[in-house]
């Protein structure tokens, strides 16, 4: 496939569309010469008048209007399908992030979002695991380990645990010196707040932070994933760590206390991340106004 030069083709197509040398090249963002010694490429190119030219003014000549009617609509599906690979569709955004964060944190909020952005039409890929940030997967991510190159990255919060369990746990628990009375329960424990650690790290530090030594004979019941623990506790099978930002309102009404002693920070920050080539997308940067307002909140 042989192509005519696509810089002289652009040129050409803005000059036909404006009518006008000096508005294709303000478009272009080039000198007016430098639009003419496109224009005139293109003609060597094809041996063809583009334009009939009368002293300063011009118009298009039968081949170049032909010329013209032919390749403006495939720069244009070129521009389009371009810009729908770098931008995505508009109004449709696919935001990829963890289930935990998905399911106790952003869907319990997402009315506001329709509410507030009635246009923006979000889909969620919820991971278990750290998301991969490619365009295979999402058009935006919320994440721990945002990539360094090639990408805008925004801070939403920094992740912090506090102790909680069932009401019926905390009616024994509430009236005796804290935390010692939490001993005598299980602990549960999630697994993948510290990767590599071992097996119950997430106490221990809490622990460490609030100047406690962790009893040898606390039972402690380990899980994958902290929405297991949550539900665990919930049902009153023990004392869990919960991300502040993954107990709502709701949680607080259905059977879950949030035990009155202090917080340690996991030393994760979460992230809204997307392409810099996305940046001016306005559903996306919507999108990210409106998370970290939820965040603020």
């Amino acid at each position: 496939m042989k192509l005519p030069p696509l810089r002289a083709l652009q040129c050409f197509e803005a000059v036909a569309r404006l009518n006008s040398f000096s508005k294709a090249a303000d478009q272009l963002n080039v000198t007016q010469s430098a639009v003419s010694h496109q224009v005139k490429l293109l003609e060597e190119y094809l041996g063809e008048q583009m334009f009939s030219r009368h002293g300063r003014s011009f118009v298009l000549s039968e081949v170049g209007e032909r010329y013209f009617e032919e390749i403006s609509h495939s720069l244009s599906n070129v521009a389009n399908a371009s810009q729908l690979i770098r931008e995505g569709q508009s109004g449709k955004i696919r935001l990829a992030l963890y289930s935990s964060v998905a399911v106790k944190w952003l869907i319990p909020r997402l009315d506001d979002l329709r509410q507030q952005y009635p246009e923006i039409e979000l889909s969620l890929n919820m991971m278990a695991d750290e998301p991969k940030c490619s365009d295979q997967v999402a058009d935006c991510f919320i994440t721990v380990a945002p990539p360094k190159n090639n990408f805008v990255v925004e801070f939403l919060y920094a992740e912090r645990l506090y102790p909680v369990c069932g009401n019926k746990i905390w009616q024994k628990i509430k009236d005796k010196p804290l935390p010692e009375a939490m001993w005598q329960y299980p602990l549960l424990s999630v697994q993948n707040l510290f990767p590599g650690a071992e097996l119950g790290e997430d106490w221990r530090q809490w622990c460490r932070h609030g100047g406690y030594e962790l009893p040898k004979t606390a039972t402690m019941n380990h899980f994958s994933h902290m929405l297991l623990a949550a539900e665990a506790a919930r049902y009153d099978q023990g004392i869990t760590l919960m991300n502040h930002y993954l107990m709502s309102d709701q949680d607080r009404q259905q059977n879950f206390v949030r035990i009155p002693l202090h917080e340690v920070h996991t030393g994760d920050n979460f992230y809204f991340v997307y392409k810099k080539s996305r940046a001016k997308q306005a559903d996306i940067v919507k999108l990210g106004r409106w998370l970290k307002q939820q965040c603020l909140e």
